[in-house]
């Protein structure tokens, strides 16, 4: 036994001492085992994480920065009057703006619930019989409004909010009858309506709400005649407690040439 376990003693290979301050010196048996991998690992998990949070950071911004003059005059209007209409160019973010401050308005307890709606019409073209149950038959579109909430909400917190209630996202064909009392209720796509369907969602406004209607009257999908946006904004201006802001081409914020296609077409 003894001469076995010399042999082995034999065979195994030294252990050196040496000093590994320098990162380039290793023992021969570190416990526990060292990998090059580690250090970059750990750098690298360090980086994600502040990556992450600087994306975090980023895509659920609190505070809202108007671009220009107009984004700011239709900030303080939603701020200043119950009801509010924004209408103009394609790409000046009357929507975005209208559904941040939805959010902003139901973080701050001012109202108990968002309510979205916009027409389900399709932009020139037909989609034929979709798929699925009636939510899954609204998704695409409605998706433009998801995309909005999704930009100030986590999307795990957006779908607890939508299955309590909090946030509703509906056509307009769901809207007649209802009283939306505390509530946020944003309109969008308002150029698809005819006049009857926005006086009827006009006249949903309970109390202790707030009504954002956007659109543009220059891409309406409807016949010509049809839209009633212009026509009730225009009755409706004469009513001081009610805020009309407009946006033209140079209030575009989506890329540069958008606002010259605008002129162009």
């Amino acid at each position: 036994m003894a001469k076995r376990s010399a042999r082995r003693a034999q065979k195994q290979p030294a252990y050196y001492d040496i000093d590994d301050s320098s990162n380039n010196v290793r023992h021969l048996f570190d416990e526990p085992a060292w990998s090059p991998l580690h250090q970059s690992q750990k750098s690298s998990n360090k980086r994600t994480k502040g990556h992450r949070r600087e994306e975090e950071g980023q895509k659920y911004r609190k505070n809202i920065k108007a671009q220009n003059p107009a984004q700011q005059k239709m900030l303080d209007a939603i701020d200043a009057a119950s009801l509010v209409f924004a209408t103009g160019a394609a790409g000046t973010g009357k929507t975005y703006l209208a559904v941040a401050k939805g959010v902003e308005a139901l973080e701050a307890g001012k109202v108990k619930r968002i309510v979205l709606s916009r027409p389900a019409v399709e932009a020139g073209e037909s989609l034929g019989f979709l798929p699925g149950d009636m939510e899954e038959k609204l998704s695409p579109y409605l998706r433009p409004l998801y995309d909005a909430l999704c930009d100030r909400l986590s999307t795990k917190r957006l779908k607890a909010l939508t299955a309590e209630g909090v946030i509703e996202i509906a056509p307009i064909a769901y809207m007649r009858g209802r009283t939306l009392n505390n509530a946020y209720v944003v309109i969008d796509e308002a150029q698809n309506c005819t006049y009857g369907q926005l006086k009827m969602l006009l006249t949903r406004l309970g109390w202790n709400s707030s009504m954002v209607v956007t659109g543009d009257p220059a891409q309406t999908d409807l016949l010509p005649g049809v839209s009633g946006l212009e026509q009730v904004v225009e009755k409706l201006s004469k009513i001081e407690k009610i805020g009309i802001v407009q946006f033209s081409r140079e209030d575009v914020v989506r890329h540069p040439l958008v606002a010259e296609m605008i002129d162009a077409l």
